[in-house]
């Protein structure tokens, strides 16, 4: 189904097209009729006829228990969203005077958001004085972007907002 909701299907008198194309209960196809066979065929079986493609030419239905079928299509839906990845974006904080050791605590802890598939903003934030050598604090942003070059590419290069240095990593491809 082309992104339409399962409360938007037609079924039985809701199908107001002349002619359509029919599949049967077992997926067989039995061809094109009038809108009045089809449903003539389903009410013999004793369940619905559903559009499933209004938009083909002619409208493609199918003869089906409208409940199960339901059912049937919102587990599929869960399904595909339980396959979902979802990419967050986990924030890391540096200030312009951070020492080695710290910077590489920082460095493992963005490896360990990027070894899940997580995207990693880095942010170096400045405070007072430090405002005025926002330019020669770049490197810190450069050193730690070196350090997870093996797993990690710059997504975003440094930009400078505001009183803060912003960088964003992404897993490499």
């Amino acid at each position: 189904m082309e992104g339409k909701a399962i409360s938007d299907l037609f079924i039985n008198e809701q199908i107001r097209d002349k002619e359509v194309r029919v599949i049967g209960e077992n997926g067989e196809q039995l061809g094109i009729m009038s809108a009045r066979d089809a449903m003539k065929l389903a009410e013999e079986a004793g369940v619905d006829l559903v559009k499933i493609a209004p938009t083909a030419k002619p409208p493609v239905c199918k003869i089906v228990d409208y409940g199960k079928f339901k059912y049937e299509q919102t587990r599929k839906e869960k399904e595909a969203k339980k396959k979902q990845k979802t990419v967050e974006i986990k924030e890391i904080r540096l200030s312009p005077n951070i020492d080695t050791n710290d910077l590489n605590t920082k460095v493992n802890s963005a490896r360990k958001f990027i070894g899940k598939g997580d995207r990693v903003k880095v942010t170096l934030r400045f405070r007072g004085r430090e405002m005025a050598h926002m330019n020669t604090s770049k490197h810190i942003l450069d050193d730690f972007a070196q350090a997870l070059s093996d797993i990690a590419v710059v997504d975003k290069a440094p930009k400078v907002e505001g009183r803060s240095m912003t960088m964003f990593l992404a897993e490499k491809r």
